[in-house]
């Protein structure tokens, strides 16, 4: 069966899926402002409609550093909305202990979660005292490196295959007016660069020890200190970028500005709302080209604890309908990311999607470090490395020191 019947054959599926007998309002507030993000969030909402309630979009700009103090300051300060986004980890974990998120246990062992839901860590990751308090909708991976084309044909280079082909590539690219790599200037995208950097280059079980044991002398260490130092070549390489937001980076590959971006997979969905190929007009690389694994990070939507009782009800239908498979199909698909539901059909997947189709069946995932660290911990984090970024004079071993400083405290 191919895609566009298989979501037809399911679209009546969606409707009604608890069988509610009322219908309501219900704001979901998110921070998918980009075209591609706008395009994919449209599928929740029109599968929502279709059960008789209304989506009413609470989108916020900026992404989720600027999204989510909003978002928390509304739940603390006794304002909720009906459901809301937050990447899967533990960045409600405060919200749920102060009893201000609704347990869904019900409604995820009526729908067998935990059957259709891979791999595991995504439901554990929603998973507080044995109680379910979020939905996951997608898997998400940072660990990519997207190439222009078009940009290395014009500096008379090989597109490369490798993050040290790239960092060879650069002096090329610099010289025909290419910026080799696109880094935006909000904090949180120079510090998931240097953790798509450790994965990559220190590989799996050295990101572990940093960020699962927390292990301050294997992050003072002489194999971050290679990291470091290729921190460096990203910082250099990435003079001129003179952008804020992710997608204005992404622009910057897609036009040939830039030579490549380190980005999460939601860049595909930017890739594709310019009409532009995977393997023709851009390149990706998973692992940097170097170690091919993925994280199982991805959004999750929680939803707050309400008093009217018909809001509540939608609540229900809202948490069935983002994990039917056809919704799933039709979101992911436009949103660049991987599906959380083990049983759908993704035929129509393209190169890069399939590439991580194919590490996510080899099982070569690992948990990112929203689901391993504090939000305080992250914070930290790119506090460090946008100064790292911003001030050239700052050496590499003095933020590895400060690094290793983080990383002993952090929890």
């Amino acid at each position: 069966m191919n895609l566009r019947s298989f979501a037809a054959a399911l679209a009546v599926t969606v409707a009604l899926p608890l069988g509610a007998a009322s219908a309501a309002d219900l704001e979901v507030t998110h921070w998918w402002t980009s075209g591609g993000e706008a395009a994919a969030v449209a599928e929740f909402a029109k599968a929502f409609d279709a059960t008789g309630n209304h989506w009413v979009d609470g989108a916020i700009a900026g992404a989720g550093s600027t999204a989510r103090p909003i978002m928390v300051s509304r739940l603390t300060g006794g304002d909720p909305m009906g459901a809301t986004q937050f990447n899967h980890g533990r960045q409600a974990e405060e919200l749920v202990e102060a009893g201000l998120m609704r347990d869904l246990t019900d409604v995820a062992t009526k729908e067998n979660w935990k059957d259709i839901i891979k791999p595991a860590s995504l439901l554990d990751s929603c998973t507080i005292d044995g109680k379910i308090y979020c939905a996951p909708v997608n898997i998400h991976s940072w660990q990519w490196l997207w190439l222009s084309n078009a940009a290395f044909k014009q500096a008379g280079v090989d597109v490369p295959k490798n993050w040290d082909e790239f960092v060879a590539a650069a002096p090329a690219l610099e010289k025909a007016g290419i910026v080799p790599l696109a880094v935006g200037g909000q904090p949180w995208q120079s510090a998931g660069a240097f953790d798509v950097l450790i994965v990559a280059l220190a590989g799996k079980d050295t990101f572990l020890k940093v960020f699962g044991d927390k292990d301050e002398e294997v992050a003072a260490g002489p194999e971050i200190a290679k990291v470091f130092k290729a921190a460096d070549d990203a910082r250099r390489m990435s003079k001129g970028t003179n952008v804020q937001d992710w997608n204005q980076a992404t622009n910057m590959v897609i036009t040939g500005k830039a030579g490549g971006q380190i980005m999460g997979d939601w860049a595909q969905g930017e890739f594709q709302l310019a009409g532009q190929k995977a393997g023709t007009d851009y390149t990706c690389l998973p692992g940097l080209g170097v170690n091919e694994v993925i994280a199982t990070g991805g959004d999750a939507f929680y939803f707050p604890v309400l008093k009217d009782e018909e809001k509540s009800k939608a609540q229900e239908v809202l948490a069935s309908t983002l994990l039917n498979p056809a919704t799933q199909v039709a979101f992911n698909l436009k949103k660049g990311s991987l599906p959380v539901r083990g049983d759908v059909d993704l035929a129509a997947a393209n190169d890069c999607m399939k590439k991580g189709l194919d590490i996510l069946a080899k099982g070569n995932v690992i948990q990112w470090t929203d689901q391993l660290l504090s939000t305080d911990s992250q914070k930290q984090k790119e506090d460090l490395f946008a100064e790292f970024f911003a001030n050239p004079s700052m050496t590499p071993e003095d933020a590895q020191k400060r690094f290793a400083e983080i990383i002993a405290s952090a929890d």
